[in-house]
């Protein structure tokens, strides 16, 4: 995720800054300290200041709530750090809209009989999964947003080329989460627009093993601080419980 050079420029000079917004009815307080505590996935030691404040930056202006799980921030070694929304935050923005009515979705399968598209995540032992799609319905518009996403392009995977755990493990799941939020950007996209997942950003869809509750001060944070990623092994979020707003 992009970020401009003047927030960039900032940031060493705002580490102790808080930043409050709304996020639904919920007001939410972040600060360097919080985040760098709780909200980071993976190696919380080697996040920087600016990824932290583009970490803030980005909860607030798309009022996610990091605190269950809207969004959160991956980070592994010198790798810059990913900022992920969750789907069920997509999920339950798009529900709010007045406009939205419904969606439906799916995997496309190879098999004997040839390419099928089916509804849901069933999967034979023989078939192939050759991609994802989406179907998303709006009551002022007399035609569907409909998306059809490819496995090979989403598949998260390793260094050695091989798919990661949660993409080898649940494929049918992965690539149907993938084609439900492109959908659901494309048919509401002021409302969902400029947020991406783990799925899409082929990343490991972890999320912070050690979120406290939403009343966590700043002093209490720093009292707390995270493990660090070899004590304790990152928590996947749920499959269908992740999500976007």
């Amino acid at each position: 995720m992009a970020v401009s050079n003047s927030i960039a420029k900032k940031a060493p000079q705002q580490q102790s800054a808080a930043v409050v917004f709304m996020a639904g009815s919920e007001e939410i307080k972040l600060t360097p300290a919080m985040v760098k505590a709780y909200l980071v996935s993976g190696d919380n030691t080697a996040v920087t200041d600016q990824e932290i404040t583009m970490f803030m930056m980005m909860c607030k202006a798309n009022h996610l709530n990091p605190w269950i799980r809207e969004a959160y921030c991956i980070k592994y070694g010198t790798q810059p750090a990913t900022m992920v929304v969750g789907k069920d935050a997509f999920l339950k923005r798009a529900e709010r809209h007045p406009q939205y009515d419904g969606m439906t979705s799916g995997i496309i399968v190879l098999n004997d009989s040839g390419v099928e598209y089916r509804t849901g995540l069933l999967k034979f032992p023989d078939e192939q999964i050759l991609g994802g799609w989406a179907e998303v319905f709006r009551k002022d518009r007399t035609h569907s947003t409909r998306i059809e996403v490819s496995f090979e392009e989403y598949a998260g995977k390793k260094k050695d080329g091989t798919l990661n755990n949660q993409w080898a493990t649940k494929p049918a799941t992965m690539i149907r989460k993938v084609a439900q939020v492109q959908a659901l950007k494309e048919a509401f996209p002021d409302d969902l627009g400029g947020m991406y997942t783990a799925e899409e950003q082929g990343v490991e869809e972890t999320a912070p093993t050690n979120v406290p509750q939403i009343e966590m001060t700043e002093a209490e944070a720093v009292k707390k601080p995270a493990k660090k990623a070899a004590d304790s092994e990152p928590i996947p979020a749920d499959d269908e419980g992740d999500s976007l707003l």
